[in-house]
């Protein structure tokens, strides 16, 4: 009978990821210089809590760096005949490998702490204390950079997890390295190791499981698809709404469909256009494709099976 493809009032230029851009290379750089720092005072010094934050700002480094190439993939590769999403799927990849070497790294670091609490070796305090303080600072630019990205998006919101880890982490280090400075206690680093580790599970989880719900297209966090339903519904002119799917394409990009029966009365054209405001408006999806239709139509949607 009729259907709309509703844009809203204003579209973005791309997704929530693109405009951090020059946020995410000043990151990368940062981030990639003192990682070969505080992996050449680690293993110079044998401190496994320096090379734990090594490690952790290399998985930061590799995590930028592949944010980075999903929002050129994405941008590159627009929609066409047959990717008619284009390629902003690649930044929720992107987020969903972050976290998986989030998960590797933390699990290195736990198994080699325990090897070493049976025999810590002696660990230089000074070196790793200015290796960890350099990294500090790095990583606290990387964290003032993308902390306002990763309220937009997840595929920043993924490096910018990867940041915090590190900073935590050169914090954990910095403490480590005092202790063994001033008391020689020997298990402060390999402690300080396994803490480090698993700190950054929780937050590894809640990263994965996000990106996750994307990819499952799932409704996105916080929006009630039957409340969006009932209002629907409850339009003038409208007697039934059903087929209704609501997704995130990728952070900053939600999308919707829906089947709306209409009353032989009604007129069409103001129907689609009072459903795409209340989805704009109310629920800030700038992009639904909407079916009107008659009575009569919607036995056809009844006789699927999905």
């Amino acid at each position: 009978m009729g259907h709309g493809h509703g844009h809203g009032q204003a579209v973005a230029p791309g997704s929530a990821s693109g405009r951090y851009v020059r946020a995410l290379l000043i990151s990368l750089f940062i981030g990639a210089g003192f990682m070969v720092l505080e992996f050449v005072v680690g293993f110079a010094t044998g401190s496994l809590a320096l090379i734990s934050d090594a490690a952790h700002m290399f998985t930061d480094v590799l995590g930028v760096g592949m944010a980075l190439a999903a929002i050129v993939l994405a941008r590159r590769s627009g929609p066409t005949l047959s990717r008619t999403f284009g390629m902003y799927r690649a930044e929720v990849l992107a987020a969903l490998a972050n976290a998986v070497l989030l998960f590797g790294v933390a699990g290195y670091v736990l198994v080699e702490a325990i090897g070493r609490i049976s025999d810590p070796p002696e660990v230089a305090g000074l070196p790793v204390m200015l290796a960890a303080g350099a990294g500090l600072v790095a990583n606290v630019v990387s964290f003032l950079l993308l902390r306002s990205g990763a309220k937009e998006s997840l595929n920043v919101r993924g490096a910018y997890l990867e940041v915090l880890a590190d900073l935590i982490g050169s914090v954990g280090v910095l403490v480590s390295g005092a202790i063994t400075l001033t008391t020689g206690w020997r298990y402060a680093d390999p402690i300080i190791g396994v803490a480090i580790g698993l700190f950054v599970l929780p937050r590894t989880w809640t990263l994965a499981r996000r990106a996750l719900r994307i990819l499952f297209q799932h409704a996105p966090t916080g929006v009630d698809v039957g409340e969006i339903s009932t209002e629907l519904a409850a339009l003038p002119g409208v007697e039934d709404v059903h087929d209704l799917h609501v997704w995130t394409l990728t952070s900053g990009m939600e999308v919707a469909s829906a089947h709306l029966t209409i009353k032989g009365e009604a007129e069409q054209s103001a129907v689609l256009t009072e459903a795409q405001d209340l989805l704009s408006a109310r629920y800030a999806i700038k992009h639904a494709t909407l079916q009107v239709e008659a009575p009569q139509c919607a036995r056809r949607c009844q006789e699927m099976s999905w």
